[in-house]
């Protein structure tokens, strides 16, 4: 939105047009006049109006169907009603009809105006919205275009995601860390980076380091010459050399052994690659994208993760948000991936019956959003009508709120399992009356107490990263 707003005032009475345009000039508005309807509709085509002020008595029609008639094809303007008949019928059916505001004559210009300062933070509001989801749009399409999935979700924490995405993608070597649960989608994330930048056209290589044997991470990696070792038959590219000018994902970054993190740091600082058997050096140009289910940070000063890598690594961290603490995306995941399956099937399902959805309210998805999409198969499969019912999905109703996270420590914590933990941070949870939110905020101040508020050790004790425990306790005001 520009500095300056176009405001358009429209009333037959010209002393208080004149009135209004000369306070609102000084202001520094451009300010446009209009007596009659056919004149405003004419300016209206001249120019981008942000609001209007219109009178609700006019000539040729009232200020209620200009105000209708300006809703419907100009949706965007913000509009002030202004009138010398302020009765109650009058003021409700111009707020029905969208006017954000409503001002009886006589009334004092100071009171336009500060009206115009709550109309001008609406409008930017609609304008960072309407961003948003063109963002959402266009990464969803650029996903499905290639890969053939998408990032699917219209709540906050989802359109936050991807503006970080968005952001770091302008960058063209920036190193990025994607931290999140199992099963919210970084493989997805990551691609999303990739095909949101400059390198979109270049090969995308993704690569499992808890998979890569400790004899192979070197060829695997770097590549190596005919003869460099027994096997070595012919010459091999790396996964470096590979991804030259594109970008190189590496998953479960935390699974790669120590000795061989400092070989990868090496690579990430020189921008170099030396094949097995080769002493000669080659330069790649790629950027490295990580991600990881686990608090690197945490484990760099337990010594099991090099803090120089993990530093080099997360110059740019994009936390994926678990799918319980996005559950406004949840019937919008379920429909999409019922008609996406529905077509694989060759069914024909157009309704899901409210249960479904109160039964998705109360489960916790550890698996997240790959949970949630099994879930969603498995009840398709079952259902042999047009109507996916409560009785579809009766593994939700073995596993919410009760099932035993497998990953649960010796603390006994989870936030996968927010009511289950150890008798030693207990006191008060007993009287919650089972409210979810609740729970969690509890659970979260008893184990900072538990660890003398070190953030650190709280994540570890919760089995989060301590981006995510910092989300939380922003949310909950615990901070």
């Amino acid at each position: 939105m520009t500095d300056r707003l176009n405001i358009l005032v429209v009333d037959d009475e010209p002393r208080v047009l004149d009135e209004i345009e000369e306070f609102l000039l000084n202001k520094k508005y451009h300010v446009f006049k209009a007596a009659a309807p056919s004149e405003a509709f004419k300016q209206l085509t001249m120019h981008p109006i942000n609001i209007l002020i219109l009178d609700v008595k006019l000539p040729e029609m009232s200020g209620l169907d200009v105000l209708k008639q300006v809703k419907s094809q100009y949706p965007d303007i913000e509009v002030i009603m202004i009138s010398g008949h302020g009765d109650m019928e009058t003021v409700i059916q111009a707020m029905r009809s969208g006017a954000s505001d409503y001002f009886p004559k006589p009334f004092r210009l100071i009171d336009i105006d500060n009206a115009i300062l709550r109309t001008r933070r609406y409008l930017e509001i609609a304008v960072r919205l309407k961003a948003a989801n063109s963002s959402v749009d266009i990464l969803s399409r650029k996903l499905l275009e290639n890969i053939g999935s998408q990032l699917i979700g219209n709540s906050a924490a989802m359109k936050h995601l991807v503006s970080m995405m968005t952001k770091v993608s302008q960058t063209d070597n920036t190193s990025v860390l994607i931290l999140g649960e199992s099963g919210t989608g970084k493989e997805l994330v990551a691609h999303g980076v990739h095909y949101l930048s400059k390198r979109a056209h270049q090969p995308f290589y993704s690569v499992n380091c808890s998979a890569i044997p400790e004899t192979l991470f070197e060829s695997e990696f770097f590549g190596h010459k005919k003869g460099a070792f027994t096997g070595a038959f012919e010459d091999k590219s790396g996964w470096f050399e590979i991804a030259d000018n594109g970008t190189l994902f590496l998953d479960e970054i935390s699974d790669m052994p120590l000795h061989q993190q400092a070989k990868l740091l090496r690579v990430l600082e020189e921008r170099k690659v030396s094949k097995l058997g080769s002493k000669q050096s080659k330069k790649v140009d790629v950027r490295v994208i990580a991600a990881s289910n686990n608090n690197l940070e945490l484990m760099s000063e337990q010594n099991k993760f090099r803090l120089d890598l993990y530093h080099r690594l997360s110059i740019f961290i994009i936390e994926i948000p678990p799918l319980r603490d996005r559950v406004e995306d949840i019937p919008v995941l379920v429909d999409h991936y019922v008609k996406l399956y529905a077509k694989e099937m060759g069914k024909t399902i157009t309704q899901i019956d409210p249960g479904v959805f109160q039964m998705m309210k109360e489960h916790l998805f550890p698996g997240n959003v790959r949970e949630l999409k099994n879930i969603v198969e498995r009840a398709v499969i079952m259902c042999e009508r047009n109507t996916l019912l409560p009785e579809h999905f009766t593994i939700l109703g073995k596993s919410s709120l009760n099932g035993k996270s497998s990953k649960n420590g010796k603390n006994g914590f989870s936030m996968d399992n927010p009511g289950e933990h150890s008798n030693e941070v207990n006191s008060g949870l007993t009287d919650t009356n089972f409210d979810l939110e609740e729970s969690v905020k509890l659970l979260i101040k008893n184990a900072l107490k538990a660890c003398d508020n070190n953030k650190a050790k709280t994540a570890e004790l919760l089995n989060i990263t301590w981006q995510s425990l910092d989300r939380r306790m922003k949310k909950y005001g615990l901070e």
